[in-house]
Parts: C-alpha cells; sequence; structure tokens
C-alpha cells in the first residue's frame, strides 16, 4: 500500500517481499527491476498492452469473449489479466493505484515476487486454464478432445521463449528489463 503523500516526500510502494521502493523509481520502461531484497521483481503498468504477454490474435479473442464487469474498464486488457494473476497469487503480487501521482505517468502498477519470465508463463498458464474452462462449456465433443489434445502438446516453456524473442522485449527496453 502506497504511504501517504506529503508535499516534498515521495511516495512509496510496499513489496510482497517486504521491501519498500519509490513510485518515482518505477517507470513506464521497467518490465522488471533488481529489489534490494536480492530478486528480480516483475513490474507492470495499466498502460503495458497485454500483447506483453500474449499474441494479438488472443488478445483481440478475449476482448470478444470475455466481459468485463467494470464500467471504467469495458475492454479486456492488463488490469484483467493482472487481476486473474492477483486472484490466483494474492501473496506474491503488489498492486497500487497511482492514479493522483502525476509524476509517474501510469494509473495502476503491479509488483511481483516473480521475475519478469516468471510472470509471463503465469499469465499465459492462467489464459489457458481459462480457456479450458470455456472450451468444457462447449455442446461438441470433438471440440473439447480437440482442445485438450492441443494442449497436452502446448510447452508453456517454449511458447514463453519464443515469443519474447519474437517480440525481443530486451531490445525494446531502454532499461535492459524484460
Amino acid at each position: 500500500m502506497t504511504k501517504p503523500d506529503v508535499p516534498g516526500e515521495t511516495v512509496t510502494v510496499d513489496l510482497p517481499c517486504g521491501e519498500t521502493v519509490r513510485a518515482t523509481d518505477l517507470d513506464l520502461g521497467m518490465r522488471e527491476f533488481e529489489c534490494t531484497c536480492g530478486d528480480a521483481h516483475a513490474v507492470v503498468m495499466d498502460v503495458h498492452p497485454p500483447e506483453r504477454f500474449l499474441p494479438e490474435f488472443l488478445v483481440d479473442l478475449l476482448r470478444e469473449t470475455v466481459e468485463t464487469s467494470s464500467e471504467e474498464m469495458p475492454e479486456f486488457d492488463t488490469p484483467h489479466l493482472l487481476g486473474v494473476v492477483l486472484e490466483e497469487f494474492p501473496e506474491h503480487v503488489a498492486v497500487e493505484d497511482l492514479s493522483d501521482e502525476g509524476d509517474v505517468g501510469y494509473a495502476l502498477l503491479w509488483v511481483t515476487t516473480f521475475d519478469s519470465r516468471r510472470l509471463h508463463e503465469v499469465v499465459v498458464e492462467l489464459v489457458i486454464e481459462l480457456m479450458e474452462h470455456a472450451v468444457s462449456h462447449a455442446e461438441d465433443d470433438a471440440t473439447i478432445q480437440e482442445f485438450e489434445q492441443q494442449m497436452v502438446e502446448f510447452d508453456v516453456s517454449s511458447f514463453v521463449d519464443q515469443y519474447r524473442a519474437e517480440r525481443d522485449l530486451e531490445a525494446d527496453d531502454v532499461y535492459g528489463n524484460a
């Protein structure tokens, strides 16, 4: 949770590892940072596109099929992905609303105990679970079996490696964080 803003005082964010970080130290280009606790933590902001984790066609499909309950965020986006992560791993995610902090350039912030690569895997795994749940409601047994077969053959780690290489996340990040 952020500490109260006092004029001239920097807003800090409590991390899931127990450390704190200044909100102004987490800029838009960051995807991960080395914490004073000794671990690397993934950083996600509401302005980061969901394509950071998933191919555009899949994001489009999720936007078409997932109904959101939020008037502020009527379209499936990064906050929904991180909401699923937060729901599944609450002790591993710190989330902050920094919409009143004009110095940071983003409104919502998530910092995880996972490094950026592991968070990427977690997001993909959770989206697959959502897809499996949706397919399980299909009335076509052949569709269900085909999807299940594809998931048996799907390797999350290999997908993440290939996707990150194709997206070349390291080249996009001026700070060298993935």
